[in-house]
């Protein structure tokens, strides 16, 4: 059975991307996959995910030149997450920082931006 039909994707089809640096194992960014997105990563080791708003596959990288080389993908344990390990060119975040989680959260639960690169 290929991985394709065991990951376990939620009611829309759609399954949470993890993605981290390969090189420095830092966490960039999360998206969204479905089996088709995954099969074209496998395919052209090129980031691909699925839009929920725009309902359509994007290419990371495709407009903004910073883009996702895809070194490994792995699932864990409930196979019901995929891990990218990409090596990043550019920011990762539309916002232009380096990761997505640009935004720490402490005791008082308040938000404070923290020092991930802003590119």
């Amino acid at each position: 059975m290929s991985a394709f039909d065991q990951i376990k994707y939620n009611a829309d089809g759609l399954v949470p991307a993890i993605v981290q640096d390969h090189a420095s194992g830092e966490v960039l960014m999360m998206a969204w996959m479905n089996a088709e997105a995954l099969r074209r990563t496998l395919e052209t080791k090129r980031a691909t995910y699925w839009s929920r708003s725009r309902q359509n596959f994007w290419v990371k990288g495709e407009t903004s030149g910073h883009t996702q080389q895809v070194r490994s993908v792995s699932v864990d344990c409930d196979l019901d997450t995929v891990l990218l390990k990409v090596d990043q060119v550019g920011a990762a975040c539309h916002e232009n920082y380096r990761s997505c989680f640009f935004r720490d959260v402490d005791d008082a639960g308040n938000l404070a931006i923290n020092d991930t690169p802003r590119l």
